[in-house]
């Protein structure tokens, strides 16, 4: 049984990873800023404090006792939001995480899991792997490029570190509110109203899709692994998915033909990449895991949940 810390644990890929912590027996602290989440998404057995990863008050005021270890997820996580306010996407997930590597390393924390993104890369053909250039095209990308360098510099002072860069991460539980995060729930939310699909770009953009409960189980593996620190692991599942494709699996699983998900075309976004697959032979070899959720799997399930769930709230479906 451990301590932990999970930042962003009543958000979408924190909370999962919070709840699987709990349910095995140990003790966790979720620290979130609720901007994007709620204190009833909070994980159940979990202690919530309420505070601003950018706010130095908070490594004084609200982190008490002794931690094995911090699970970094908590960050501004859209591309296309940072564009609208650059400077918070830096005090969020650069000096948001440079304060918290501060407080791990003067709290004698010794294993400090990141939560990096698949925006570090930018646009990319073919399945990229850890050692390519980062070149982002989104300031949400330059930001967590900013805050890797200060964990590799906190590596260097001793901190053991593993980053995950991850790429598109889906299922229950995603933000169906938030339609600038997320292509898949985005897309949801749009034919649990009944509308057509916003569609901004191209449809032969494509993109790498990773279940949640795979994400979390790679995330504990690392935990658990001996020889885990110090590492960079895509995460992702190595397989290509088009948005037109995409489109189709959302649309077969809410009843229409092959190819007739309804959707309307619009510009893209600031920023926003056209290709993004993982190669995951690293994270293959070295922690033993693999996705276990087939995209085929995976959204039918995801619709099932949004309808329960729209159904459970008494919102209107017309589909």
């Amino acid at each position: 049984m451990g301590r932990y810390v999970v930042t962003g644990g009543a958000g979408f890929i924190g909370g999962r990873i919070a709840e699987r912590l709990v349910a095995r027996g140990d003790e966790v602290v979720v620290l979130d800023d609720l901007s994007t989440s709620s204190e009833r998404t909070a994980p159940e057995g979990a202690t919530l404090v309420v505070a601003d990863l950018s706010d130095e008050r908070t490594y004084a005021e609200g982190l008490k006792g002794a931690f094995d270890a911090v699970l970094h997820l908590g960050a501004q996580s859209s591309g296309e939001i940072s564009h609208l306010n650059p400077a918070r996407d830096f005090d969020v997930n650069a000096r948001g995480t440079l304060l918290l590597l501060r407080w791990a390393e003067a709290s004698g924390v010794s294993r400090f899991l990141h939560a990096s993104s698949m925006a570090v890369y930018g646009s990319v053909e073919g399945p990229v792997l850890e050692t390519a250039p980062t070149k982002p095209g989104s300031y949400y990308g330059v930001s967590k490029v900013a805050g890797e360098a200060a964990v590799r510099f906190f590596a260097g002072r001793g901190l053991q570190t593993t980053t995950f860069r991850m790429f598109n991460v889906y299922g229950p539980g995603q933000n169906l509110a938030n339609l600038r995060q997320g292509m898949v729930s985005i897309y949801l939310a749009y034919l649990l109203r009944g509308e057509p699909v916003v569609v901004k770009g191209a449809l032969d953009r494509y993109r790498d899709f990773v279940h949640v409960d795979d994400v979390a189980t790679a995330w504990l593996a690392a935990l658990d692994a001996k020889g885990a620190a110090d590492r960079l692991y895509n995460l992702g599942t190595g397989r290509k998915t088009t948005v037109a494709e995409l489109l189709d699996q959302l649309g077969q699983a809410f009843g229409y033909p092959a190819a007739a998900c309804p959707m309307t075309a619009a510009d893209g976004t600031p920023g926003d990449m056209h290709g993004s697959v993982a190669d995951i032979t690293r994270i293959r070899t070295q922690l033993g895991w693999r996705p276990e959720v087939t995209l085929e799997r995976g959204i039918p399930e995801m619709v099932d949940w949004a309808r329960s769930v729209a159904d459970a709230t008494g919102r209107e479906r017309k589909v």
